[in-house]
């Protein structure tokens, strides 16, 4: 009878436990800060994996969220990496959204030891590069955004991506050029691709400056 009466609970509980699927891993949201130039402060809210949703119709596989900085963001790192912190791939670019080392370097992350365990470090890398590529193509997007170049509609965050892929020099000769110099990454993604891919997102909040 006293056996009966230990283990009926047991059973109970693990019966609950089955039904309300109760995780004991489950994280808690998470904030990062990032401060730009002027001191202002902005609070961007990171959606844990399971709070983002995925288009995968035909071609293109992009995280389904708003047009503001946060959807850009993800859209960038969901193409570059799948919006995986730690992936490595096989020309050593790093992270979430596939930095190079001399890249971070650049941007004045010395201690990378720790980069692709350090989510806020990826966050804030990729702000600094978004913040110093408008910077650096601040006459570009002056003159050209709202042109139609190649059939592509040039936008600020249309720019600032195509930054990222394949650096502003190359962002600058393609907008020079009206498109005829097309510089392609390792994997075929053209300047032109990323500027349509990621056109018409408001990345107005963060702020253009140079950082080093």
């Amino acid at each position: 009878m006293v056996k009966r009466i230990i283990i009926i609970p047991i059973i109970l509980l693990c019966i609950t436990f089955f039904i309300t699927g109760f995780d004991l891993t489950k994280k808690e949201n998470t904030q990062f800060d990032f401060i730009a130039e002027s001191k202002e402060v902005y609070n961007f809210y990171v959606p844990l994996e399971d709070e983002v949703e995925f288009d995968t119709s035909e071609n293109q596989s992009l995280i389904s969220l708003d047009r503001s900085y946060i959807g850009f963001k993800e859209a960038v790192g969901f193409k570059e990496s799948g919006g995986k912190y730690k992936v490595v791939n096989r020309f050593g670019y790093l992270g979430k959204y596939q930095f190079s080392q001399n890249t971070l370097k650049m941007l004045g992350f010395k201690n990378i030891d720790n980069f692709l365990n350090d989510t806020h470090q990826q966050e804030l890398a990729f702000q600094t590069y978004v913040s110093y590529n408008k910077w650096v193509l601040r006459k570009e997007i002056e003159r050209y955004v709202g042109q139609e170049i190649n059939g592509v509609e040039i936008t600020e965050s249309g720019i600032v991506a195509a930054a990222h892929l394949a650096g502003p020099g190359n962002v600058r000769k393609f907008l020079k050029s009206k498109g005829n110099h097309d510089s392609q990454d390792a994997n075929g993604a053209s300047v032109k691709y990323y500027m349509e891919m990621f056109s018409d997102y408001d990345i107005s909040g963060i702020k253009a400056a140079k950082r080093f």
